[in-house]
């Protein structure tokens, strides 16, 4: 199976920056999709945006477009999420989670790490 970690969360004031990293272990993801998605409170978890592991395809939510950017280091085995420009709106625990296929949905979603909490205020 796949283990993923997330980490890089914290409070930010409204405009700052934050990089999410999602480090995994006990196998390499390399042949899977990987997502960001958020959850903040009352509220249904949500997709942030998504990248397959060649490098050829990211999608991401229209709200955090021109803002947030996913990227991947094979290497390390990490997948990044680059969040600039942060709104309270982003205020939300923030996972990560591997795909079988490229899919922008909770459901074809096979793996999950635990969450970084990310609080902006304004």
């Amino acid at each position: 199976q796949v283990q993923l970690v997330e980490s890089g969360g914290g409070l930010v004031q409204a405009g700052g920056s934050l990089r999410l990293s999602c480090a995994a272990s006990g196998r390499t993801v390399s042949g899977y999709n990987m997502g960001w998605f958020r959850q903040a409170p009352g509220k249904e978890r949500d997709f942030v945006a998504a990248i397959a592991w060649n490098g050829r395809w990211t999608y991401y939510k229209d709200s955090v477009k021109g803002r947030f950017t996913i990227s991947r280091d094979s290497a390390k085995n990490t997948v990044y999420l680059q969040m600039n420009s942060l709104k309270p709106e982003d205020t939300a625990v923030y996972y990560c989670a591997a795909s079988g296929v490229l899919a922008t949905t909770i459901r074809n979603y096979d793996y999950w790490g635990q969450g970084t909490q990310v609080t902006v205020s304004s």
